[in-house]
């Protein structure tokens, strides 16, 4: 067991160094010209060319690389080029924001994709069912950002029941926080509960046609046991999976409800990095992001060994 969770830190290791390098070769192709940008278009070419010296752009990317890596590994992510002052101090409040809203739409995600599922596969072929699935996928194919729109003209406008602005009052209470965040987790939760439920639906019908399912059955065990001990045990396996997947595309989906709801946290911070260039923000920010989704990962591969005893069974032999 710890040979295997070596193992797979170890190959989240080399996964981030590999992201590191395309974050930062990347953003420093990109066209355009840093010191412009903060001078301004009028500036002097020997203020442009002295500006980039003192920030080190004239110096070749393998160096900046290996300075910027060392740097990060002390845990200095570097100084912002547009605020001139630590990326830390602006990325951790951003972080924290973000983290509190993506925890709410994981809160109202996970028990109602999965619960939508179970009773999408005990209904199999009724009208429960087909409103679960179709309904759901329905609201899968329309971007965060549109439900964002229409979540706020009509709960935000015509029916103001939600502020449409997701900042919290200072000094508000932990459910004045939670308050104003409602409506960008629902435009999260509206994307991704159908592709989470229908996978929970199919894991859950896979399980109950099982052989074990027939025998335990046939054992005399109660029906709601025989759910809840042999049949989401083994559902729950490809739905993690996939929730697990799925914190890519929230991060992204993060970033366009952020955005719309004004809203503080890594949305904007990568907004303002893109938009003036800022590279340490930018790689930052990135950097940040990969660092969540690979942890994620290794999580989910470990409540594949808790929850799989099959699993479990490999990686200790």
């Amino acid at each position: 067991m710890t040979r295997y969770l070596l193992r797979r830190l170890l190959l989240a290791a080399i996964t981030l160094w590999i992201v590191t390098a395309v974050i930062f070769f990347a953003t420093h192709i990109l066209p355009g010209n840093v010191a412009l940008r903060i001078l301004g278009p009028f500036a002097e070419k020997n203020a442009i060319a002295s500006l980039n010296e003192e920030l080190g752009l004239n110096r070749p990317l393998v160096t900046q690389y290996s300075e910027w890596i060392g740097s990060a590994l002390r845990g200095d992510l570097g100084t912002s080029l547009k605020y001139n002052q630590p990326v830390t101090s602006i990325l951790f409040p951003a972080l924290i924001y973000s983290l509190k809203l993506a925890v709410l739409a994981f809160v109202m995600l996970v028990p109602l994709s999965i619960l939508g599922g179970i009773i999408a596969a005990l209904k199999r072929g009724k009208l429960v069912d087909r409103l679960i699935t179709i309904g759901g996928l329905s609201a899968a194919m329309v971007p965060e950002f549109v439900w964002a729109v229409i979540l706020v003209l009509v709960f935000g406008i015509q029916i103001p029941l939600f502020p449409v602005t997701a900042i919290p009052k200072d000094g508000a209470t932990i459910i004045g926080q939670i308050y104003p965040l409602i409506l960008p987790a629902i435009c999260l939760v509206l994307v991704l509960f159908g592709y989470v439920a229908r996978i929970m639906r199919a894991g859950v019908i896979e399980a109950i046609d099982a052989d074990y399912t027939r025998t335990a059955i046939l054992k005399g065990i109660p029906h709601r046991k025989v759910i809840r001990k042999h049949v989401l045990r083994n559902a729950l396996l490809p739905t993690i999976a996939v929730i697990a997947s799925q914190v890519s595309y929230l991060v992204g989906g993060l970033v366009a409800v952020e955005i719309i709801f004004n809203y503080p946290g890594f949305g904007l911070a990568l907004r303002t990095s893109v938009t003036y260039r800022d590279f340490p923000l930018l790689q930052a920010s990135v950097l940040i992001i990969a660092v969540i989704i690979i942890l994620v990962q290794v999580l989910a591969d470990i409540l594949f060994i808790v929850l799989n005893p099959r699993i479990r069974q490999s990686v200790v032999n």
